[in-house]
């Protein structure tokens, strides 16, 4: 389960959870203008916008779970067992399997408009990387500082919606999420009035009832009614970089999982393994994981972006402390 929103400051920031029971060895991945993109359908893209992100690479081709390309435009993909369908090949479209969707888009679109466009011609086709690695059962947010799009392909075919939340979480389909945020029209960040029986005279005893109802457990509808109330109603200052990029993860904060919270039917215990943040206008992508919260940044802009091999950086952790004193 995971969540990813969008951060509109001074500059545009995009990231996620990911959250998960184990690791797959994931990694801070840039990959420069000529490194060749071949695709299972597809003729291959031998040049293109460079991609930083987090991906699991294997046999030196980058598996994407989000990334931002250099023109600004990110895109994540987040589990969706329960609904996400793929087709088979068709002629006549463009056939993309669900492991390469991510850097099919980002290597040629620079715009949101772009990639709107792009997948008007789309049809994500139930093929796997490699039989050790089976297609992921996933639906994506596309976001550049122009908006947002959820892009779903279910049983009904593919789904295109508009996301003017900023926000995606896993099951249900988005047109619910979308729905279900109406049951808490009456949360805010201001005290609540007395509506119950204005005759009485009762008053808050403590601040923050306002967010009364705001549901608090870790189901994927309730983290996105939660991401969404946190990121709608943030206020930091927005002209500076540090202040946007704190504010970024203490939004995403407001969803993480501890582990033992949620227990799986075998045994296992899901976490927030990583949590990213990207400044997609300049190319920085930062980073904590569950074992070390230091706060991890890599450049893409100080890598070769003209190069043919992709770069590669271990997620760092273990835990680090500053000593003040």
């Amino acid at each position: 389960m995971c969540t990813a929103v969008t951060f509109q400051g001074k500059d545009f920031y995009f990231g996620r959870t990911l959250d998960l029971e184990c690791s797959y060895d994931e990694k801070v991945t840039i990959t420069p203008r000529n490194y060749p993109f071949s695709f299972r359908f597809l003729p291959p893209i031998h040049r293109h916008h460079a991609l930083i992100g987090i991906a699991h690479v294997v046999q030196g081709c980058p598996l994407y779970y989000e990334a931002t390309n250099e023109k600004g435009l990110s895109m994540a993909g987040l589990n969706f067992p329960g609904n996400a369908c793929y087709g088979t090949e068709q002629s006549g479209l463009d056939n993309v399997a669900s492991f390469e969707f991510i850097p099919w888009v980002l290597a040629q679109c620079a715009t949101l408009g772009e990639a709107r466009a792009l997948l008007k011609r789309l049809n994500i086709v139930d093929a796997a990387f490699s039989p050790e690695l089976p297609p992921a059962t996933l639906h994506w947010m596309i976001a550049s500082r122009e908006g947002a799009l959820v892009v779903e392909s279910t049983k009904d075919g593919l789904q295109i919606y508009d996301n003017p939340v900023g926000v995606m979480t896993n099951e249900p389909p988005f047109p619910y999420q979308m729905t279900n945020l109406s049951n808490f029209m009456s949360v805010s960040p201001h005290p609540p009035v007395n509506h119950f029986a204005p005759d009485i005279p009762l008053g808050p005893y403590s601040r923050g009832m306002g967010g009364i109802g705001l549901p608090g457990d870790l189901s994927s509808a309730s983290r996105f009614v939660r991401a969404a109330f946190t990121r709608l109603n943030s206020v930091c200052d927005k002209d500076c970089e540090e202040a946007c990029v704190s504010q970024f993860f203490h939004i995403l904060g407001s969803v993480d999982q501890q582990r033992g919270c949620v227990k799986l039917e075998d045994g296992e215990l899901e976490m927030t393994v990583y949590t990213c943040c990207c400044n997609t206008d300049k190319g920085i992508y930062y980073y904590t994981t569950y074992e070390n919260p230091q706060l991890t940044a890599v450049h893409m802009n100080h890598v070769d972006l003209d190069g043919q091999s992709i770069t590669a950086y271990p997620l760092l952790r273990q835990l680090r402390v500053f000593e003040q004193n």
